[in-house]
């Protein structure tokens, strides 16, 4: 399907009669559009290669596209990876073949989100992108590196788009309400605080802002649009969230590190983010369990008793009930005192074992259920600490060969500086016990 097919105006979205024809009038992304960047330095060296355009939603990565395929003068075909079948890929795979046999020059093909193609659909796209048949342009709002097969991007460079300012969104609300032909016929007036509040509920995405504002007119029976008039029609702003993308893995992320970093205001910040956006509140019980014994571990032990408690409220109470829950042990968490003291213990644990650091039971602290295992001294020396003196036995329990290893270091955070007195007890204890 060519994607410059001639359409009735008048039917289109305003998101896509405001299309921008050229570089220059494209918002927000002057790395690639600028003279100087990369979208126009391919055209004017005609030494064009595939790539494929990564960026949120309504930040222009269709509109690229289509001005690219326009300005570099080939042929150009679109898929669409949620319409699209293998048999409509192979169809123009055959017909790029023959333009590049006839012509010398390769067929563009723009991929909407391309993400959503399947591995058979993806692969079916690699020798044609190998044997220069087809010049790939991709666009996704996922990260390429976790959608996209290896074999395919390791022949595509990726360029990313950044999400639009405010102000940049404004200004193309303003370019739609000066110069579109049917908002013109309305005779509308809006004012600038409008276009505004619009903008500030659609962050970083043009689009949705056009899509709103064309809503708003078309269902508000007045010549004069009001800021209640965007919100009785919005309802709920659209938070972008994936649960199953990069948005997913840099949200839960930033909870963490805000809580690793004390910070409360930004944990509650990122908590609600990911509950409004529709997360499982129960995922976000377990990461936040995990925190309390990786990022507070023995500094405050109660942590990890409230987390737990948490989640029983999540799995009891269910939503939206549970929101409080998760925002209290937020907080509780973000101001606990820190400590990875364990985290680092077991991880050091863990290196010992890999290397083959291995070794037998001691056999004093070896169970000995049988005689056979008696006559084979498994038992023999254990001391039962409970009838020493000072109820602790001088037997040690590491093997040998571990005897000088110190796993667990405590430090002067919360309880652990306790901690640490009380293993330096134990130590004094053992030390002054009889063999």
């Amino acid at each position: 399907m060519d994607l410059f097919q001639s359409q009735d105006s008048a039917a289109k979205p305003l998101a896509d009669r405001m299309r921008p024809l050229d570089f220059a009038q494209v918002k927000g992304q002057d790395h690639l559009t600028s003279d100087e960047g990369i979208l126009n330095r391919m055209i004017a060296s005609k030494q064009c290669h595939p790539f494929i355009l990564w960026g949120p939603p309504g930040t222009g990565k269709t509109t690229l596209a289509k001005i690219f395929a326009a300005k570099a003068g080939f042929e150009f075909f679109v898929f669409s990876a949620v319409m699209s079948s293998m048999k409509e890929v192979k169809s123009i795979m055959q017909r790029a073949q023959k333009i590049k046999t006839v012509s010398g020059k390769p067929t563009i093909v723009f991929i909407d989100e391309i993400h959503r193609f399947n591995k058979a659909q993806q692969d079916a796209f690699l020798p044609f992108v190998e044997h220069g048949d087809i010049l790939l342009i991709g666009a996704t709002t996922e990260n390429p590196s976790f959608e996209v097969r290896s074999a395919l991007l390791s022949r595509l460079q990726v360029y990313t788009l950044q999400p639009l300012s405010q102000q940049h969104i404004v200004e193309v609300l303003q370019y739609a309400v000066d110069n579109d032909a049917w908002m013109q016929k309305q005779n509308l007036h809006i004012p600038a605080d409008v276009l505004t509040l619009i903008a500030q509920k659609n962050p970083g995405d043009a689009r949705a802002a056009l899509t709103l504002l064309e809503t708003v007119i078309s269902v508000i029976d007045d010549k004069q649009i009001t800021a209640k008039d965007v919100l009785m029609v919005m309802q709920k702003p659209d938070v972008y969230y994936d649960k199953d993308g990069e948005e997913h893995y840099n949200i839960i992320s930033a909870l963490h590190k805000s809580m690793r970093n004390s910070d409360t205001q930004a944990s509650l910040y990122w908590l609600a983010r990911m509950l409004e956006a529709g997360e499982d509140p129960l995922y976000i019980a377990r990461r936040m369990i995990r925190f309390a014994s990786e990022d507070v571990g023995m500094a405050d032990a109660h942590a990890l008793i409230f987390a737990n408690a948490v989640k029983e409220t999540v799995h009891f109470i269910g939503l939206p009930e549970c929101k409080l829950a998760l925002a209290q042990l937020a907080v509780y968490l973000a101001n606990a005192p820190k400590s990875n003291a364990i985290y680092t213990a077991y991880k050091k644990i863990q290196k010992d074992i890999a290397n083959g650091e291995v070794y037998p039971v001691p056999m004093q602290i070896r169970n000995a259920p049988t005689n056979l295992m008696k006559e084979l001294g498994y038992g023999d020396g254990y001391q039962y600490a409970h009838d020493q003196e000072n109820q602790i036995a001088n037997m040690t329990c590491l093997p040998e060969e571990l005897q000088n290893r110190t796993y667990y270091q405590p430090t002067e955070e919360g309880f652990e500086k306790k901690l640490q007195a009380q293993m330096q007890y134990w130590a004094q204890r053992k030390a002054s016990t009889k063999n």
